[in-house]
């Protein structure tokens, strides 16, 4: 309400003033940290750099850029460079941070090394930079992880161990058989994850905000001076594509959940006395001295679910973007830098904890007949001279129940006269039971393309190992080939000094 003079009444004037005072308080500060990704945008400094060289050089290559204004920012980029993240001037990103150190050395002419991009095309292209090393130090650990089940395999191949399955005394098998199943399970992690390297290792720079530039660039030379075996070809993709992150993060997630299947296993085994876990992989409890507890190989177990959570933040965060670029993917790369760097470190401790670990004999041998565990070999003898599987299943069933567990030939006998009307000996000899009764004779015998017996086992480590032989290779092709363009790189950015 006015006054008589035309001035607002006290309540209203009230009113303005508290206005007045929310926008001050609101003004810049929040907003602008909450957009801000400068601080976490120290793992991709380095990547940051690189890109704004390869895309200068292409720029002075093109003459879309004069050869003295690029000779001024390359020299700049290296002082930035030399300063370190942490001497950026404040930014709402490390992209923008960066490109205002290189005009505070260069004045605005510093400002044409943008030209032809957008902070999309770059982001992308500095992320997918970045994480193509990651996936090579996480593709190193897997690898290294299967050395070592291999080598203990092999040192364990005549180990007789239990089996279980539903937790339960299942088939005796041997300690190598069981550790060679998980080399198996990380071979094709490391399938997964050198596929999702190939697919990351495409340059979305170029594509600029999403729809191309007017200026004649050269995408290609850009890919080649940074590294990328190609580029992402359309422009809009290059700027919205996120799924080489999503591929990526869902091939760790499976090293995640294979080292954790291994993490329970050994902590089930040193509980039943079957393993001694190594000191620097086990700790002591705080207040009872008898204790030892598999700590890191719980924390192997938990970073399983840390990969899936980080997997599904990434999924939600992506689904139902539209096309180009949304300020949601900002928050989508970390839960990948998280899963790469929690994954990593985990198949490390993983291996370490094998690679350490002490095999109680005696104690698995004792195990591995418990339960009658040897049923099925009985079963596949009376099968093999002419009864009917499921019948030979039903004699070696009563006979299971009605031993308690250590059944002797005669309780099979009874069993086989019980249900087939005459003598067990009518099939099968007495030796040849008992012989299957033996848990080194039963993983003997199951000597088929990846059973448990020595020799088969041999002729499975030994292929194991020539596939882990060219994985390695492809490690280190990929591996070679970035350090070739990091130096071709180098000697392009020198030839203009």
């Amino acid at each position: 309400m006015s006054g008589k003079d035309g001035s607002s009444g006290p309540d209203e004037r009230s009113e303005d003033a508290e206005s007045v005072i929310r926008r001050d308080r609101f003004s810049g500060g929040p907003a602008r940290d909450f957009l801000s990704s400068l601080a976490a945008d120290e793992r991709i400094f380095a990547a940051d750099i690189a890109v704004d060289r390869a895309h200068v050089v292409m720029l002075a290559e093109t003459g879309v850029l004069e050869d003295a204004d690029a000779a001024a920012i390359l020299a700049a980029l290296d002082e930035v460079e030399d300063a370190g993240h942490a001497a950026l001037p404040d930014g709402e990103d490390v992209h923008e941070a960066i490109e205002t150190a290189v005009i505070e050395r260069v004045g605005p002419d510093g400002g044409r090394m943008h030209t032809a991009r957008s902070r999309n095309d770059e982001v992308a292209t500095c992320i997918r930079y970045r994480l193509r090393a990651d996936l090579l130090d996480a593709l190193s650990t897997v690898l290294e992880a299967r050395e070592v089940l291999l080598e203990v395999a092999e040192e364990e191949r005549e180990t007789i161990a239990p089996g279980y399955t539903h937790l339960q005394p299942a088939q005796p098998t041997t300690v190598g058989h069981w550790l060679a199943s998980y080399e198996a399970a990380l071979a094709r992690d490391t399938g997964r994850l050198l596929d999702a390297y190939d697919r990351t290792n495409r340059s979305p720079l170029g594509g600029a905000a999403f729809a191309g530039t007017t200026f004649p660039i050269d995408r290609e030379r850009t890919a080649e001076l940074l590294g990328f075996d190609g580029i992402v070809r359309n422009s809009m993709d290059a700027a919205a594509g996120r799924d080489a992150l999503l591929e990526s993060v869902a091939a760790l997630t499976g090293v995640a959940i294979t080292c954790s299947g291994l993490a329970e296993d050994l902590i089930i085994f040193a509980n039943r006395g079957f393993v001694d876990l190594d000191d620097d992989y086990s700790s002591t409890s705080s207040i009872m001295p008898q204790k030892k507890n598999p700590d890191t190989l719980e924390l192997v177990r938990a970073v399983s679910g840390d990969a899936s959570a980080g997997l599904n933040g990434l999924l939600t965060t992506l689904k139902g973007l539209p096309r180009a670029y949304n300020r949601d993917l900002q928050r989508a790369t970390p839960h990948v830098w998280e899963t790469v760097d929690a994954v990593t470190e985990t198949g490390a401790v993983a291996a370490g904890a094998v690679a350490t670990a002490e095999w109680n004999d005696d104690a698995l041998a004792d195990a591995a007949g418990e339960g009658f565990s040897t049923a099925t070999g009985v079963a596949d003898l009376l099968a093999a001279e002419g009864v009917p599987f499921r019948t030979a299943h039903e004699i070696v069933a009563e006979a299971a129940e009605g031993a308690d567990g250590t059944p002797g030939y005669e309780t099979l006998d009874a069993a086989a006269r019980a249900i087939l009307g005459e003598s067990l000996a009518a099939y099968v000899e007495q030796e040849t039971v008992e012989s299957a009764l033996d848990p080194v004779a039963s993983v003997a015998a199951r000597d088929s393309v990846g059973g448990p017996a020595p020799d088969a086992l041999a002729a499975d480590l030994e292929a194991a190992s020539e596939e882990l032989t060219a994985d390695h290779d492809a490690v280190s092709e990929r591996r070679d080939a970035l350090a070739e363009a990091d130096e071709t790189l180098r000697t392009e950015v020198a030839s203009y000094g």
